[in-house]
């Protein structure tokens, strides 16, 4: 079949069509043929160098696809071929056919086309999984996420908001803040603005309960100021690069906790209670039409090269796509 792979690591041109050998369809796996394949921060990372996939993934990146069953494992049970279907990968996902477990997949929810089904896995995983799972937000509390306009902002954004918390989400132009507003937040240009200054006016002083940060470096810091008593940062990424260092006292006084977490190379188990708990929470608000897919673009495998551009150029708002099927 047909991969977008890496020869070697570096910039976007490195990225090429090859033939490669389909992955096996053990007693538990479900394969899909693939129609959308979802871009991540993940994908940048490992073109780079920096993101090696996990024992026994494909070599290609891709970390969600939607798609069209055409074979299952002898244990499988609730998949059939035919059936429309997204999916949650440890990575393969940039490819004519990708081959997951059966608990990882998730049915195509009502009101989302085949394609738009690919901007859901990755990102409603991650989200649900820290900014709920972990952090617990309640409907009652307040809740910050960096990167409004990014797919991960945007889901964040949505379900927050779905869920009755008030929202607040930082973007670096007037057009990505008019995005995120209207997904359900207070936007903040920090560009422009201090959100550690707006967070704190907007809550009385009170501050933010769960900040859901990719940023990392001196955000961290700030993140400390604009946190409530007992609140919780969950870190997903560190796109600045930067060293990150803080005043563990400034932490303690708000009894507040930091929580680094990834999502590729968590157990099995652990991934498929996630996307069991995706389905029974978010999907609902998907199929109620209070959380949708937000797709800036779509483009061709042979122009995976200019999705990757697209992404690093942070023009993007929601998420990139490839288009297979």
């Amino acid at each position: 079949m047909r991969a977008i792979t890496l020869p070697r690591f570096g910039d976007p041109s490195v990225l090429t069509i090859a033939e490669v050998i389909e992955p096996p369809v053990g007693p538990s796996d479900v394969r899909i043929d693939v129609v959308g394949a979802g871009l991540n921060g993940a994908d940048i990372s490992q073109r780079r160098g920096s993101y090696p996939p996990p024992s026994g993934a494909p070599l290609w990146p891709g970390l969600e696809v939607s798609g069209i069953v055409s074979g299952v494992g002898d244990d499988v049970s609730e998949w059939r071929i035919g059936d429309e279907v997204c999916a949650l990968l440890p990575g393969g996902g940039y490819a004519e056919r990708a081959v997951v477990d059966q608990s990882l997949v998730l049915p195509v929810p009502a009101g989302v086309s085949l394609l738009e089904a690919a901007a859901l896995p990755e990102v409603a995983a991650t989200v649900w999984s820290n900014v709920f799972m972990s952090a617990e937000l309640a409907p009652t509390e307040a809740f910050l996420a960096h990167g409004g306009s990014s797919g991960i902002g945007a889901m964040a954004i949505q379900i927050a908001a779905a869920r009755g918390s008030r929202v607040f989400a930082t973007a670096g132009s007037a057009e990505k803040v008019a995005f995120a507003e209207g997904l359900g937040a207070i936007g903040i240009n920090y560009r422009e603005q201090d959100f550690v200054e707006v967070v704190n006016h907007e809550t009385g002083g009170v501050g933010i309960d769960v900040i859901l940060d990719m940023v990392g470096g001196d955000y961290i810091g700030r993140d400390i100021r604009a946190l409530s008593i007992g609140g919780r940062i969950m870190v997903i990424a560190n796109q600045s690069g930067e060293t990150t260092s803080f005043n563990v006292g400034s932490l303690m006084v708000k009894r507040g906790r930091i929580w680094a977490t990834t999502l590729r190379a968590r157990p099995l188990a652990e991934r498929a209670a996630i996307i069991a708990s995706v389905r029974e929470s978010v999907w609902p608000l998907i199929e109620q039409g209070l959380v949708k897919p937000t797709v800036d673009s779509v483009f061709t495998p042979d122009e995976a090269a200019d999705a990757h551009r697209r992404m690093e150029s942070s023009a993007h708002m929601g998420k990139i796509l490839l288009q297979f099927g």
